[in-house]
């Protein structure tokens, strides 16, 4: 009798462990779609993205991720990831990514707008939430270290450096002006005509304004304009 009862509850136990199996083969078989739906996404991410930073998030509170998120913008789309999946995602988008990188809880920002306005959002949140770890990094195709992403904040948006181009350029544009207005009326009261070295110098002031066109300086790369602001404020603006 007694045997016959444990037989009984060992063919249950049987049955139960047989269930059990299936439940978590077919969860598996289910979470592999998820999976390369994820890296999918992933490797869209880094191929669209002008710049990626990877970071570790651990201790940071809910609250304090969606913070991050609004600080960083819209047009950078910041991720929990998986190392793994992460990983292969890289290497799908020809991203280099070294394995210390991809090390501990891990979140990208994948960066699609002004690569100087998100170091800078990321730098500023750190500074109130140093449970932020910034690892490093792809900025133009090539590996930075935690101490270029903090160069890279300390520089100038490209919005500061277009106003202050804008500004230059309108300074140059206004000199010109004064130029070619003194030579109208000094022929205007008959004086006799400009030396032609007067013309000359007024003439490239003017072209140089001409050339410029706004497109050329909205497509121009960061580091371009950040190596022509200087010059750009040397250049006197006149009150108006």
């Amino acid at each position: 009798m007694r045997r016959g009862f444990f037989n009984f509850w060992r063919h249950i136990d049987v049955i139960g462990a047989q269930k059990r199996f299936r439940v978590f083969k077919e969860g598996k078989q289910m979470a592999r779609p998820d999976k390369e739906a994820a890296v999918a996404e992933l490797t869209e991410d880094f191929r669209s993205a002008s710049a990626t930073v990877l970071t570790e998030y651990r201790g940071l509170t809910v609250t304090s991720m969606k913070a991050l998120r609004r600080s960083l913008g819209a047009d950078t789309k910041y991720s929990v990831v998986k190392n793994t999946l992460t990983k292969i995602a890289a290497k799908n988008a020809g991203v280099e990514i070294s394995d210390d990188l991809l090390v501990g809880p891990s979140a990208v920002a994948f960066i699609k707008g002004d690569a100087v306005e998100a170091a800078k959002s990321l730098k500023n949140f750190q500074k109130e939430n140093p449970l932020l770890v910034i690892k490093g990094g792809i900025f133009e195709g090539k590996t930075v270290t935690t101490a270029d992403i903090m160069k890279l904040a300390d520089l100038e948006s490209r919005e500061v450096l277009l106003a202050k181009l804008a500004g230059a350029m309108k300074g140059t544009m206004a000199k010109a002006a004064r130029t070619f207005d003194a030579l109208r009326l000094k022929q205007e009261a008959g004086a006799p005509a400009a030396p032609a070295e007067v013309v000359a110098e007024a003439a490239p002031v003017a072209e140089a304004v001409v050339e410029t066109p706004a497109e050329a300086v909205a497509e121009a790369p960061a580091e371009v304009v950040a190596e022509e602001a200087p010059a750009a404020e040397v250049t006197e603006t006149p009150a108006e």
